[in-house]
């Protein structure tokens, strides 16, 4: 198959294919595809014969962007097998295949129908195959070939990113968008627009072009130093402004920008230089000029100062374009002000005596009108604070004097303010504060320290120190210490005790004799004088308590007063305690004994005739012959009245006391065997005694015996004729008990 290519718009590149194709025949392996006959024969080997090449193949090209009403030609298959007749049927597959191109399937020819672009798709890749129309069996096999579409003058120039923007610093001289001005001033402009064209084709005719734009800003540089506005300036500053605060502003221009327009203000000359200061706004790159100490309009009217403003970031580069400084002077008029009086200094201290008399000068104050009108000045006291109501001031002499009685040991420091104003202007005030210190004088005498508890012991010796005292006085120190101790004269003097003063503000209390005794006298009474050092010297007196006691022999107190006599026994605090919960005890369950009894309306029978011998019995309910419930007990007191005595044993009997010590012949006549018998048979056929618990005392002993009665109860009543001198000897661990009976033997012989 041969392949024709015709262009009727360019002949001259339809001669150029075909030359290519038939170049392309002999020397690049095209292919003219024959059918491959192979005969089967029986008993003969397969023959293979070489193929006949049917196909001249080379790629075909169409021009892009066709506007014609026609399809536009592309080329043309032929086969060898195709004698004309039609027979032979062409297909074409692939890219585009029916919609882009198609083919005459008779005649082979190729068109496009379509208008291609070359920007989008540069080539397709097709296949073409012919087949037998009447068998549609392939004549050949499937060939491939490309179709290129050519390209043709359709697209400008474009700048993709246009307009562009683009920043040279000033006085630039080199760039790839060169400056064609030399020292280009951003001050005098800062943009520019440049318009750029692009052209094709080497900008031949014929070839398309495309534009941009180009903003250009000129960036700052530090080539412009600050200028003032003015080479003079004035200002107005009234004496009355605060010192510390702002008084005025100045401020240089500069054409720069940003970072090289910023400077720093100095005061470099001037009379005013130590009155006023300045420093700079780094958001307003202004000069704020401020008061560094107070402005008197009577003393100087006005101040001259020369102030520069400089650049702080300097471009070397531009150095020679003159120094980036400039100065200015300012000239400050100081404004008279109505202005309150003024102290003639700024606090006051004075002093006054304590219990001066109502009306003493304490001391002056004096304020002055500061303006030249000198107007006259009235004082008083700002009434603020309770310290304010015990001073007044004389309004036109500024004199200050006590409305009381002052006490240093009370208050010994006051603080007041005393106000000044003018007589024209009362509403212009100024204020000063005065300290009043209260002198002590020797009003109080000098007292004991505290409460002095003293201790003398027993066994103390002669000339032994026993305590050390000291004394305190409210006044000042000038008037108290040194203190003197000493014994009232006017009394005798004491045996017991003297004082010795150790001048060192203490006295030191000493004993006279060898031993106390506390059942003798357990306190002692010491008057005292103690007198300071002020002038006049005042003194005072006191008395101090010596009390007794009892001490170990290293000298701590073991007990005083009233504990000795316990003490003595051997008894510790702990036994009294203990002593004294059993008391208590004891005293409730009688209570609680009593309590019962009554509840049970049962008497409680207790013969007070005989309290040697006490048996008590409560909650017992008997038991056989030791049973005692039913015996009128009382009749073994005497059995003689047995038959007479009859008591009911649901209340307390009426019992008459009788001597405690019965006769020897009344005891010796008395059968107690036969009276107990004579009791109990008739207890037992007495019916009408209740079965009630009862209490029975049996204090009947018997017979006398020789040694009479062994109960401890009433040896206290009797008359004892022992002699205890015998403890004394029988050692320390008996010394307080030889001393306790000791005692008592002495109390009876007086």
């Amino acid at each position: 198959m041969k392949i024709t290519s015709t262009s009727c718009i360019c002949p001259v590149l339809v001669c150029l294919c075909f030359v290519q194709r038939c170049y392309g025949t002999a020397h690049h392996s095209s292919i003219k595809v024959t059918r491959n006959q192979t005969k089967h024969i029986e008993g003969e080997t397969e023959v293979h014969h070489r193929p006949k090449r049917g196909w001249v193949w080379n790629q075909f090209f169409v021009l892009e962007e066709h506007m014609g009403p026609d399809p536009q030609y592309v080329g043309k298959l032929h086969s060898n097998s195709d004698k004309g007749d039609g027979s032979v049927k062409y297909i074409l597959t692939g890219e585009g295949a029916g919609t882009i191109f198609i083919i005459d399937d008779t005649t082979g020819d190729i068109h496009s129908t379509k208008s291609l672009d070359r920007e989008q798709k540069t080539h397709y890749v097709l296949h073409a195959q012919a087949i037998d129309r009447r068998t549609n069996k392939p004549l050949e096999p499937e060939s491939e070939f490309i179709i290129k579409v050519q390209d043709i003058n359709d697209n400008a120039p474009k700048f993709t990113d246009g307009p562009y923007i683009v920043t040279v610093p000033e006085m630039s001289d080199m760039g790839v968008i060169r400056t064609a001005l030399h020292n280009m001033d951003r001050e005098a402009r800062e943009h520019y627009s440049v318009v750029i064209q692009a052209k094709d084709m080497a900008g031949q005719v014929g070839g398309l072009s495309g534009s941009t734009t180009v903003n250009i800003t000129l960036t700052d540089v530090n080539d412009n130093p600050p200028r003032f506005p003015q080479k003079h300036y004035q200002l107005y500053v009234p004496e009355s402004a605060q010192v510390g605060s702002a008084v005025g502003k100045i401020k240089a221009n500069d054409a720069d920008t940003g970072s090289n327009a910023d400077m720093t203000y100095s005061i470099i000359n001037g009379d005013g230089i130590g009155i006023f200061s300045i420093s700079t706004d780094k958001e307003t790159r202004e000069g704020i000029l401020s008061l560094k100490k107070p402005l008197n309009y009577e003393k100087k009217k006005s101040y001259t100062l020369t102030i520069e403003g400089a650049n702080t970031h300097l471009d070397f580069r531009f150095s020679h374009l003159g120094p980036f400084k400039d100065a200015t002077m300012l000239k400050i008029i100081v404004g008279d002000v109505d202005e309150p009086p003024l102290f003639s200094m700024p606090s006051y201290v004075m002093e006054v005596y304590e219990n001066a008399k109502i009306g003493t000068v304490v001391g002056t104050v004096l304020a002055q009108d500061p303006d030249s009108a000198n107007s006259l000045v009235r004082y008083f006291i700002d009434h603020s604070g309770e310290d304010d109501r015990v001073f007044n001031i004389d309004a036109n002499s500024g004199t200050i004097r006590t409305t009381k009685v002052l006490d240093r040991e009370e208050t010994p420091w006051y603080n007041i303010t005393v106000a000044a104003s003018e007589t024209d202007n009362p509403g212009l005030l100024s204020h000063v504060t005065v300290g009043i210190r209260v002198l002590d004088v020797n009003d109080n005498p000098p007292e004991l320290a505290r409460e002095y508890d003293i201790v003398v012991c027993e066994n103390s010796k002669p000339g032994q120190v026993i305590h050390t005292i000291s004394a305190t006085d409210k006044d000042d120190f000038a008037n108290g210490p040194r203190f003197n101790f000493f014994l009232d004269e006017r009394l005798s003097i004491n045996p017991n005790f003297t004082l010795k003063d150790n001048e060192d503000n203490t006295a030191s209390i000493l004993t006279r004799r060898r031993r106390f005794s506390r059942t003798i006298q357990d306190v002692y009474y010491l008057p005292i004088m103690i007198s300071d050092g002020g002038i006049p010297s005042l003194s005072s007196s006191s008395t101090l308590t010596v009390r007794v006691c009892a001490c170990e022999r290293d000298g701590r107190v073991r007990t005083c007063h009233a504990e000795a006599f316990l003490s003595s026994a051997g008894l510790s605090t702990g036994a009294l305690i203990a002593i004294l919960l059993c008391v208590v005890i004891l005293l409730a369950i009688v209570v609680l004994f009593i309590t019962l009894r009554r509840s049970k309306k049962e008497p409680l029978i207790i013969s007070e005739e005989d309290v040697r011998e006490n048996v008590v019995t409560y909650d017992d309910e008997g038991g056989g012959e030791e049973d005692t419930e039913a015996f009128d007990i009382t009749a073994l007191r005497n059995p003689s009245a047995a038959e007479e005595l009859k008591y009911r044993r649901d209340i307390r009997p009426e019992v008459k006391l009788t001597p405690r010590h019965q006769t020897l012949s009344t005891l010796e006549s008395i059968d107690v065997q036969e009276f107990i018998k004579q009791k109990l048979a008739e207890a037992d056929l007495d019916p009408s005694v209740p079965p009630y618990d009862s209490l029975q005392t049996y204090a009947y002993e018997g017979q006398r015996s020789e040694a009479g009665s062994i109960s401890s109860l009433d040896s206290a009543t009797t008359q004892s004729d022992q002699d205890y001198h015998y403890l004394g000897d029988w050692g320390p661990e008996f010394k307080k008990l030889a001393e306790l009976y000791g005692e008592i033997e002495s109390e009876r012989t007086t």
